[in-house]
């Protein structure tokens, strides 16, 4: 079997409501990894060739819900059901990350910027 050309891990974090950091899977249920699974399998998309995958803890709370595509190391925050389209077309089958969606180097993994 060969290698996998992208993988897409999808935080299923779960936090306490009300947390100061956020959570990225409010009900626990995973249903953007599930959404992201369905939009891959309608376009065809093999799951040997492309792989959305469940994730613990992206530390990215802050950000939520945080997706993160291998091996291009994009980091996307905020996202929601309606955005996997979008992410599936422009940057998993066009090349081309969802400017929008970025998670900023300054933010991301900065503990500094989450005490603030």
């Amino acid at each position: 079997m060969a290698k996998f050309q992208k993988h897409i891990f999808v935080c299923t974090n779960q936090r306490p409501e009300g947390n100061p950091r956020g959570c990225c899977s409010p009900t626990g249920g995973g249903e953007l990894q599930i959404e992201f699974k369905a939009k891959l399998k309608a376009r065809g998309i093999p799951n040997g060739r492309v792989r959305a995958n469940k994730a613990g803890c992206l530390d990215q709370c802050e950000v939520g819900p945080t997706v993160v595509v291998y091996p291009d190391a994009i980091w996307y925050g905020h996202v929601t059901a309606a955005d996997v389209d979008e992410i599936i077309d422009s940057h998993i089958l066009g090349g081309k990350p969802v400017e929008r969606l970025l998670i900023p180097d300054t933010v991301l993994n900065n503990t500094q910027e989450r005490n603030k």
